[in-house]
């Protein structure tokens, strides 16, 4: 496998610098949505998993499980470098790690009182030991979570919340191309991700949690997310 090079520290610094302000705009944009109002809706039967609510609710705490799945994988990641990781792919990913946390947080406070709990996940199909393992899981996680962005902004009702979204995506997206390009240098826009007109991969919430539940234990409630 080819590893991204960078020529000098300046350039480096450079890039993780940008990495790391491309997340932290997220977060300070968490104080224009903390205001989401309680749902009255008939309440479910807590029994029949986390319920993610309906609407716009429902799409931003898909969200929220999404970026919950990614902040534990590369806090984890972090956590447990695996064998041969040099100082800048750890920097990398550290960054990268952070950028999920801002996230998560960020759709925690969006939702407020209809968010849903902190979810079990289960990563025991990766190897955290294993460059290889790692960066595929990375690989798997960063995919998904741009074509879940890319399927789900057709469903959101508020125009705020799709500003936000978009902008989400788009440092979801500078990820992807990140660990792709850590994996084989040149393959950040290859034909398993952009169409021939393109256009990036867009997935349903439904097809999107089908593939995020190999890695989540909690039980979830989609009765109500849109187009599930």
């Amino acid at each position: 496998m080819e590893e991204i090079t960078v020529n000098t520290k300046n350039e480096a610094l450079k890039r993780r610098t940008f990495l790391r302000y491309a997340g932290a705009g997220v977060a300070i944009a968490t104080l224009t949505v903390a205001g989401c109002k309680k749902n009255h809706n008939d309440m479910p039967n807590p029994e029949d998993g986390e319920y993610f609510g309906s609407g716009d609710i429902a799409i931003l705490n898909y969200a929220y499980a999404l970026e919950q799945l990614e902040a534990a994988f590369y806090t984890k990641v972090a956590d447990t470098p695996y064998s041969g990781i040099t100082s800048q792919e750890n920097s990398f990913f550290t960054d990268i790690r952070d950028h999920e946390i801002a996230h998560r947080e960020f759709f925690k406070a969006a939702i407020g009182g209809n968010a849903i709990k902190g979810l079990e996940v289960d990563f025991s199909s990766i190897n955290f030991g294993s460059r290889d393992s790692v960066l595929a899981a990375a690989k798997a996680f960063e995919d998904l979570g741009v074509s879940a962005y890319n399927g789900a902004g057709r469903l959101i009702q508020d125009s705020k919340y799709l500003l936000l979204a978009g902008k989400i995506v788009s440092v979801e997206a500078r990820h992807a191309a990140l660990i792709r390009d850590l994996i084989s240098n040149g393959s950040f826009a290859d034909d398993t991700v952009v169409d021939m007109h393109g256009l990036d991969t867009s997935r349903s919430p439904g097809e999107v949690l089908k593939i995020a539940s190999v890695y989540i234990k909690t039980k979830l409630n989609v009765r109500d997310l849109p187009n599930y």
